[in-house]
C-alpha cells in the first residue's frame, strides 16, 4: 500500500491526554505499518478516536483525508466536531446538495458521495478528486447490512484505489473476520482490530408493574431466578400480563439516579402520545428549568415556525420526542439540549440509535418486537445491541443501564435471550443498478466490469457458502469415477436390457399373484358351497397355519360341529391317524376321483361320530380308517397348484417362467452378479444427477450478480442507453443521475416533457419522480399542477414499457409515480411542493396536509436533490437547467434548507 512515506512522529500523549485502550493502540500501530484496518468494537467504546488519529497523521504529513458517514445528520455532526478539534478552515462538507470548503484537507461526506467520486475514474486509479488523499474513514461500516443502501459500502471498497488506506469502523458483528479477509482480497493488506470491551459496562434490567429488577443472574449469562415463572410450564395465569406505565418506569429510574434516558418506542405516534401522557410530569430542577427556558426561547425567537405543537411545554420540563416525522431543526434542538444534560427523557424511534451522538445513562426498550414490511417479528440481536449501546456516557457514567419492559407479548425470557445473544453477521446487500452499469461501462470493458462485480462482498460470501458444495461435487465425482472404471467393460444397453427384464419379471409375477388370488377366491366359493352337504367319509385336503399350502394334508370328514359363525367346524382324521378341526378356509380340495371318475368315500363307523365337543384321540379303531384313507388316495397328495384348475393362471405361469429363463441366461452374468451390477449402474445414474444439480446451483449462485448486471444491460440497450456495450449520449446523461431508478429518471429528464415547465411546475413534477407513494390515507388540500401532470401523463407509455422489461428480466427497481394515484395522493404532493415554491408559509403548508413535518421536509429535500443534479446532466437543454436552478432557489428555504453552523 503506497501510503505517504513522509516520516512524522506524533506524540499520542499530546494528542490524547488519557490512556488508550489496547484495541486503539493496535489500530494505530497497524495504520502506521501501512495496513488498512477493520475496527469492530461496541458502540461507545472509542472507535472514533482511531479516525481522529488518521486525521492528525494526514495533516502532519500534508495529506488529505475523507471521512464518510451513512447519514447527512451524522455528517453534519462530524463537521461540527472536527471544526472544533482541527479548526474550521481545515474541514469541508459534501452531502449532495451541500458543498462547504470542498478542497479542505479533511472532507466529511456521505458514503454515497464518495462512491460517486470513484465512478468517474477507472477502478484502482487515483482520480483528481482523490489527489493527496491518504486514507478514507468508513464510519458505521456495518451499514453494509442496510437493505436499501448497503451496496454503497461494497462499491466504495471495491472501487477505492489500493494506495488509499481504509479505516472501517463498525459496531460489533459476528463475521468481522470475513469482512477483513474480503478487504484483504479486494483492496490490500488489512488487519482486524476486534474488541468486546466497553469502557462503560452495561447492566440489564427488566421492568414490570411491580418495579425494575436485574434481568440476569450473577454470571450475566442467564435470566435472573427472580424473573423465572413460578407456575409450572411458565404460563401466565389470569390472561396476558400488563405493560408498566411509562411515568411509573421513569419514577423508578429517577429514584435510582438512572436518568437521562432514551425511551425507545417503535412508532412516531407512540412517541408523540408518550409526551402527551406525561401530563405535567417534570424531570428537571429549577436551575435546569431556567437553562431550558433560555435555550428554547432563543431558538423560537429565531425560528418562530419551528415550534412543535404540543411539544414545547414538555420540553421546558425536560421531556421530548425524537423521530423522522419531526422538523429537522426541532430535532437538532432536542439533540443539543440532550447532550447538555437538560433533557431527561427522549421518546425516540430506533433511528436515533443509528450513529447520532446522543448517549444516555439509560436506554429503555419498550417492546422487544416490531412491525416490518415482512410482518411482526422479534428484534434481531444487532438491533437490540444498537439501541442498548446508547446507554452509558463515557467519562460521565460508571455503568450504563438497559431496561427492557414487560408487554402482553414478550417478557423477561425474551429480554434475557437478546441481552445474552451475540451480534448478527454482516449480510451483503450488493445489487447492480442502472447507474453502476453505465458508469462502469464508460471507463471499463465488459470483462473488467465482470471482474469488479465478482469482487463484491456478496460474491465472497457466496464463495464461502459454496465451498461445501464444491467439496460435495469433488467427493461425488470421485465416487462416480470409480463406478465408471468398474462398469467400463459392460455396455450400458446390456445393463438397461437386464434391468427392463427384471422389472418385467416383477410385473409378470405380480400379475400371476393377482390371478392366483382371484382363482383361489373362486375355488374357495365352490368348495364352501359343496361342503354344506358333504357327508361323513368325504375326503378333504387341508391347509392351515401348521400346514404348507403346497402339500395339503389328506383327511376324512368324520363329523361336523357348530362353529363360531354360520360356517361349521369340520372334524377330520388324517392318514397319519391324527385329528384336525378345520374350517371352510382350511379346505383346499375335497375329493379325489379314481380312474373311472368315481368319487371315493371312506366309510366312517357310527361310534366315531361322537357328540360335539368330546375329545377324540387316535385309536386302533381309527387306525383302520386312516389306513383305508391311505389306500384310497395313495401316497401322492393332490397338488394345490392353482394352475390345475385355472387355465389363465397356467398361461401366466408359463410367461413368468419364460422371462425368468431370459434373465438366467442373460450375458450380463458373465461380468458378475447382475443384481450388484444394476445397483452400481443405478448409483452411477443417481450420482450423475446429483452432480448436475450441485453444478447448476453452484453456477447460479456464482453468477447471480453478474446475471443481474447482464439483465440491466439488456434493458439499457432496449431504451437506447447502450450501443452494444458503449454508453450513448442518453446513457451518459443517465449515468450522471443518482436515484432509486436512474434509467427512469434519465428517460424522463431527456424526454423533453419538462424542458419548458415553469420552475414551480418543474418542482412538482420532480417530486412525483423521486417520492415513494405515501400511505393511502395521506392527504393534502392542494390540487396538482396541471402542466406537471400533463408532462407525466405523456411519459405513461415509456413507464409501461420499462415495467414490462423489468418484469421480464426480474428487475425490481421502483418506478415512481404510481399512475393510479397520480390525480389524488401523488397529485396532492405535487401541489404541496408547488405551493412551497410559490412562497406559502410553513405553518399554512403543514396545516393543509396530514403528513408530519419531517415527512414534508424529506419530500422537499428529495425534490431539491434531484433538481440540483439536473444542471450537471450532459445534454440537458439550457431551459431545463435554468428552471431547475430557479426551482432550487424557491424551495431551499427554512426549514427545508440544511443550516450547517
Amino acid at each position: 500500500m503506497n501510503v505517504s512515506t513522509t516520516s512524522v512522529n506524533l506524540d499520542l500523549k499530546t494528542l490524547f491526554p488519557f490512556e488508550l485502550d489496547d484495541f486503539q493502540q493496535q489500530a494505530i500501530a497497524a495504520l502506521n505499518a501501512g495496513r488498512s484496518v477493520v475496527v469492530c468494537a461496541p458502540t461507545g467504546s472509542g472507535k472514533t478516536l482511531i479516525g481522529e488519529y488518521t486525521i492528525h497523521r494526514a495533516l502532519a504529513r500534508g495529506g488529505r483525508i475523507f471521512y464518510t458517514t451513512p447519514l447527512k445528520a451524522l455528517s453534519n455532526q462530524k463537521l461540527r466536531d472536527f471544526r472544533e478539534l482541527f479548526g474550521a478552515q481545515q474541514v469541508g462538507l459534501l452531502t449532495g446538495d451541500i458543498s462547504i470548503n470542498r478542497d479542505a484537507p479533511i472532507l466529511v461526506m456521505t458514503t454515497e458521495i464518495f462512491r460517486n467520486m470513484l465512478y468517474g475514474t477507472p477502478i484502482g486509479e487515483v482520480g483528481t478528486s482523490l489527489t493527496g488523499v491518504e486514507a478514507v474513514v468508513l464510519d458505521e461500516c456495518h451499514y453494509m447490512n442496510d437493505r436499501q443502501r448497503g451496496t454503497v459500502w461494497e462499491e466504495s471498497i471495491i472501487y477505492c484505489p489500493p494506495e488509499v488506506q481504509l479505516v472501517a469502523l463498525s459496531a460489533t458483528v459476528a463475521n468481522a473476520d470475513q469482512l477483513t479477509e474480503w478487504l484483504n482480497l479486494v483492496h490490500g493488506a488489512t488487519e482486524l482490530i476486534y474488541s468486546d470491551f466497553r469502557p462503560v459496562p452495561l447492566q440489564f434490567y427488566f421492568g414490570n408493574t411491580k418495579g425494575v429488577f436485574p434481568l440476569l443472574d450473577e454470571t450475566q449469562t442467564r435470566i435472573s431466578p427472580r424473573l423465572k415463572p413460578k407456575n409450572k410450564g411458565g404460563k401466565q395465569r389470569g390472561g396476558r400480563p400488563e405493560s408498566p406505565h411509562m411515568t411509573y418506569i421513569l419514577e423508578q429510574l429517577a429514584a435510582r439516579d438512572m436518568l437521562p434516558a432514551i425511551y425507545f418506542i417503535f412508532s412516531r405516534r407512540g412517541c408523540d402520545r408518550a409526551v402527551e401522557e406525561m401530563g405535567d410530569f417534570s424531570l428537571v430542577n429549577e436551575q435546569e428549568t431556567a437553562q431550558l427556558k433560555e435555550k428554547i426561547d432563543e431558538f423560537l425567537s429565531r425560528n418562530p415556525e419551528a415550534g412543535r405543537a404540543g411539544q414545547v411545554e414538555p420540553l421546558y420540563r425536560g421531556i421530548a420526542a425524537h423521530h423522522a416525522g419531526i422538523l429537522p431543526a426541532w430535532k437538532g434542538l432536542v439533540e443539543e439540549l440532550f447532550q447538555m444534560g437538560l433533557i431527561k427523557v427522549v421518546f425516540a424511534t430506533e433511528t436515533l440509535a443509528a450513529g447520532i451522538n446522543m448517549p444516555a445513562r439509560t436506554t429503555v426498550i419498550s417492546t422487544l418486537s416490531k412491525r416490518t414490511d415482512r410482518g411482526h417479528r422479534l428484534l434481531t440481536a444487532s438491533e437490540f445491541l444498537q439501541m442498548a449501546g446508547r446507554a452509558g456516557r463515557r467519562g460521565m457514567d460508571a455503568i450504563g443501564y438497559v431496561v427492557t419492559l414487560q408487554t402482553p407479548f414478550e417478557g423477561a425470557k425474551e429480554a434475557a435471550y437478546l441481552a445474552t445473544a451475540g451480534a448478527d453477521p454482516l449480510v451483503s446487500q450488493f445489487s447492480p443498478t442502472y447507474g453502476m452499469v453505465l458508469n462502469l461501462l464508460q471507463t471499463h470493458s465488459v470483462s473488467e466490469a465482470k471482474d469488479l462485480v465478482e469482487r463484491s462482498f456478496a460474491q465472497y460470501l457466496a464463495t464461502l457458502y459454496l465451498r461445501p458444495q464444491q467439496q460435495a461435487i469433488t467427493e461425488l465425482t470421485t465416487e462416480l469415477t470409480k463406478l465408471d472404471i468398474q462398469l467400463a467393460p459392460i455396455e450400458v444397453k446390456q445393463l438397461e436390457r437386464y434391468e427392463k427384464l427384471s422389472e418385467r419379471l416383477k410385473e409378470e409375477r405380480r400379475l400371476l399373484k393377482l390371478l392366483e388370488n382371484q382363482a383361489e377366491a373362486v375355488r374357495a366359493q365352490e368348495i364352501a358351497q359343496v361342503l354344506k352337504d358333504a357327508p361323513p367319509g368325504t375326503i378333504l385336503y387341508l391347509k392351515g397355519k401348521h400346514v404348507k399350502v403346497s402339500s395339503p394334508v389328506p383327511a376324512v370328514l368324520v363329523t361336523k360341529e357348530k362353529g363360531s359363525g354360520h360356517s361349521p367346524n369340520f372334524v377330520c382324521l388324517s392318514t397319519q391317524n391324527r385329528w384336525y378341526v378345520a374350517t371352510t378356509a382350511d379346505v383346499v380340495d375335497m375329493f379325489a376321483e379314481d380312474e373311472m371318475g368315481y368319487v371315493e368315500y371312506v366309510p366312517v363307523p357310527k361310534e366315531l361320530m361322537l357328540k360335539p365337543g368330546q375329545v377324540r384321540r387316535g385309536t386302533e379303531e381309527t387306525e383302520a380308517i386312516a389306513e383305508h384313507l391311505q389306500r384310497s388316495i395313495g401316497h401322492q397328495a393332490p397338488s394345490a397348484d392353482i394352475a390345475s384348475f385355472a387355465p389363465e393362471v397356467f398361461t401366466q405361469a408359463k410367461v413368468v417362467e419364460a422371462v425368468k429363463d431370459q434373465l438366467d441366461n442373460h450375458p450380463l452374468h458373465y461380468w458378475g452378479n447382475p443384481g450388484n451390477l444394476i445397483k452400481r449402474h443405478k448409483r452411477r445414474l443417481a450420482l450423475q444427477e446429483e452432480i448436475h444439480q450441485h453444478q447448476a446451483q453452484y453456477r447460479e449462485n456464482q453468477a447471480h450478480h453478474w446475471q443481474e448486471f447482464l439483465n440491466l444491460i439488456e434493458v439499457l440497450r432496449a431504451f437506447g442507453c447502450l450501443d452494444n456495450v458503449t454508453p450513448t449520449p442518453l446513457g451518459k446523461a443517465t449515468a450522471a443521475i443518482r436515484g432509486d431508478n436512474e434509467l427512469w429518471l434519465g428517460l424522463a429528464l431527456m424526454s423533453g416533457e419538462f424542458d419548458h415547465l415553469d420552475p414551480h411546475h418543474l418542482a412538482g413534477a420532480m417530486c412525483a419522480l423521486v417520492t415513494e407513494t405515501p400511505r393511502p390515507d395521506s392527504w393534502t388540500n392542494y390540487l396538482p399542477p396541471e402542466p406537471a401532470i400533463e408532462a407525466l401523463v405523456h411519459l405513461k407509455g415509456t413507464r409501461q414499457s420499462l415495467l414490462k422489461l423489468q418484469y421480464r428480466y426480474d428487475i425490481s427497481w421502483p418506478i415512481w409515480p404510481e399512475y393510479k394515484f397520480l390525480d389524488k395522493i401523488v397529485g396532492g404532493l405535487m401541489g404541496l411542493v408547488e405551493q412551497w415554491a410559490l412562497g406559502i408559509s410553513w405553518t399554512d403548508l403543514c396545516a393543509n396536509t396530514s403528513l408530519d413535518e419531517g415527512d414534508v421536509v424529506r419530500i422537499l429535500r428529495r425534490t431539491v436533490d434531484i433538481l440540483s443534479q439536473i444542471p450537471h446532466v450532459p445534454a440537458v437543454p439550457n431551459s431545463l437547467r435554468a428552471n431547475a436552478i430557479r426551482a432550487i432557489q424557491l424551495l431551499d428555504r427554512f426549514p427545508v434548507n440544511e443550516v450547517v453552523d
